[in-house]
């Protein structure tokens, strides 16, 4: 099932154009994330598909058609800083976000086991750390049974140990079956976490599908020698390495998935080179997406 379609979705500020002919195709139960740079959209599509803001052109609806208040109450949305009442304990926030949803019976205990916070549930929310007032936000977005879940940055601002906190817990949501739907300019973040991902710069998508399908087979070699310009010049001749690129202390080659740098160490023995550095990594979704967006 399609969670999610938007067709032509656009949205114009006076003279600036925020989101541009945007088309998104979500599936159920993905965790899919929007990714780019401040500036880039990312907000203001999540405020479009959620009622908040009116496209200037375009459409979008949810569930294979539906659109308007059916279809909000089945989605459940983190957008901004997580606000509570800074005097009230996580049961008594909790308890007015379900009066405010119309949701009754609500079992918290299983909402904050979920978030890591029974232990403090009867702490006020002034005490919580960034991380834990993040994670209270995330159960009030659970609050209601919905079936998708959307996230503005869920991280930002969050040190370390708050960013596994949230990762981890956002991972235990999708493994329950959830839809996640997660803005984000984290690109390690989205990395680890989403399995589809949207890339936006000035208001237009660049790339969409899979993480795999964005990542290059490609892999990255760092190879360095005594004599840079001589090594640079040999390696031309090697039909495995797709580009080569100059860094200051080691030449960075782009080469096919199947060549490893086992065999380019044996290339170099061969040739009468040695090599004082040879480190071999995969494409990160870093360097595809800042490949991506420079073009």
């Amino acid at each position: 099932m399609q969670v999610l379609q938007t067709q032509g979705l656009s949205k114009q500020y006076g003279s600036i154009q925020a989101v541009d002919q945007l088309n998104l195709d979500i599936s159920a139960g993905s965790i899919y994330g929007i990714l780019g740079p401040n500036g880039s959209g990312k907000t203001t599509t999540l405020g479009m598909v959620l009622g908040i803001t009116q496209p200037t052109a375009g459409s979008y609806h949810w569930f294979d058609g539906q659109t308007g208040a059916a279809a909000r109450q089945r989605i459940g949305a983190l957008l901004e800083t997580p606000n509570f009442f800074p005097y009230l304990n996580a049961d008594d926030n909790l308890a007015i976000v379900a009066h405010i949803k119309k949701s009754k019976n609500e079992d918290y205990t299983a909402l904050l086991d979920l978030v890591g916070l029974t232990a403090r549930r009867k702490s006020p929310f002034s005490t919580f750390s960034l991380g834990m007032k993040q994670r209270l936000a995330i159960a009030s977005a659970l609050i209601g049974d919905p079936d998708v879940l959307i996230f503005d940055e869920p991280t930002n601002g969050l040190d370390p140990q708050g960013i596994v906190e949230v990762r981890n817990t956002l991972l235990k949501i999708a493994q329950s079956g959830k839809t996640i739907i997660m803005a984000s300019h984290i690109l390690d973040e989205v990395e680890k976490i989403c399995s589809h991902v949207a890339i936006l710069k000035s208001g237009k998508l660049l790339a969409s599908g899979t993480v795999g399908s964005i990542l290059s087979n490609d892999q990255t070699i760092e190879v360095a020698s005594d004599n840079l310009g001589d090594l640079a010049v040999k390696l031309q001749g090697l039909p495995a390495i797709n580009s080569m690129t100059r860094q200051e202390h080691w030449l960075e080659l782009s080469v096919d998935e199947e060549f490893s740098a086992a065999e380019l160490n044996q290339w170099a023995f061969q040739n009468q080179i040695t090599l004082h550095h040879l480190v071999a990594r995969k494409r990160s979704l870093e360097s595809e997406f800042l490949e991506i967006t420079s073009k």
